[in-house]
């Protein structure tokens, strides 16, 4: 297992190695000046100048990277050209904001789908195997920026049927007041958790009625388990990687996937400091910006490869296999 999660940290080294070099790129091959456009259209040569030499642009491809990665290693990102503040400060306060909301969202869509996905599963009505379905198909179908608008409809402060949570904002105060924070958070986390978790059923239900039809449920009635029981104990832990997997992809998938929920309840999170900052041309915040989710992403995937190897060890490489 130690070598094993070795080989998985040198891999994501590797891999965030490449991507940094790969957002590096990205954002110096694209149409015209660097300078120019964090500068804007009207700015003079002595402005566009000046920015070249304050961020270093004036340097070679090869110094301006290397300049960069020592920065990101001392946690410095550099500074936005909008605000004079640290990227690293902003990235940091727009994601206290968006991976809790990311977290209650998911564990919304947990609690809803999961036991859905599970009834679905073990319902021998074609009737209500229909109910299931349309469930999970009118939850995946439902556009956020709708679900939005409803729960405002139904549950929002001062302009829903009940009185119930802020529909606007985060709160003056932040995290420094937990409660008003935490409530801010709730319809927008309704809001994904209710479509995310009609996905989250769909693979739920489809992972258990695969394994129905094996021999695996079989042998749990054989041992005196009732069906139900071999499903929910058996069928569970079985399809637990596959799980694992799809949570793993819905995380991150979230992580941007969020933007328009944000944007709808004037969260100032990630995806809601990312379209500000290109609209700004703030191209040094975009660029510490995309290296952070490059990373975020990449370091689920490689929680969700220990994950795999903890619920089945026999998911190794191809050389314990041969082995």
């Amino acid at each position: 297992m130690a070598r094993f999660i070795m080989r998985r940290v040198a891999l994501l080294v590797v891999a965030v190695a490449a991507m940094s070099g790969i957002v590096f790129v990205m954002l110096r091959i694209l149409p015209g000046d660097v300078a120019s456009a964090m500068a804007g259209v009207h700015a003079s040569p002595g402005r566009v100048g000046a920015l070249r030499r304050q961020f270093g642009l004036d340097q070679p491809l090869a110094t301006q990277y290397v300049d960069w990665i020592a920065g990101l290693l001392r946690g410095d990102f550099g500074l936005s050209v909008t605000t004079g503040r640290s990227v690293s400060a902003l990235v940091g306060a727009r994601a206290s904001v968006t991976l809790p909301l990311i977290a209650i969202g998911l564990a919304v869509a947990v609690a809803i789908g999961l036991p859905l996905g599970c009834a679905a599963a073990l319902s021998r009505s074609p009737r209500r195997r229909g109910v299931y379905q349309a469930i999970a198909i009118v939850g995946g179908s439902v556009p956020a920026l709708w679900a939005g608008a409803l729960f405002m409809i139904l549950l929002g402060r001062g302009v829903g049927l009940i009185d119930l949570f802020p529909s606007q904002g985060f709160g003056g105060e932040g995290w420094a007041a937990p409660r008003q924070a935490l409530a801010s958070l709730m319809l927008p986390a309704l809001t994904v958790g209710v479509i995310v978790g009609a996905g989250v059923m769909r693979y739920t239900r489809s992972a258990l009625d695969d394994l129905a039809s094996s021999g695996y449920i079989d042998m749990a009635m054989a041992c005196g388990m009732t069906r139900r029981e071999a499903m929910l104990s058996t069928g569970l832990r079985l399809s637990a990687p596959r799980l694992v997997s799809v949570l793993g992809l819905t995380l991150a998938q979230m992580i941007t996937g969020v933007m328009v929920v944000e944007n709808l309840f004037a969260l100032p999170g990630l995806g809601t400091g990312l379209v500000v900052d290109v609209g700004n041309r703030d191209l040094v915040a975009v660029q510490g910006e995309l290296f952070m989710l490059t990373v975020v992403f990449l370091v689920i995937g490689f929680l969700v490869d220990i994950m795999h190897r903890v619920l089945d060890p026999r998911l190794g490489d191809d050389r314990e296999e041969r082995r």
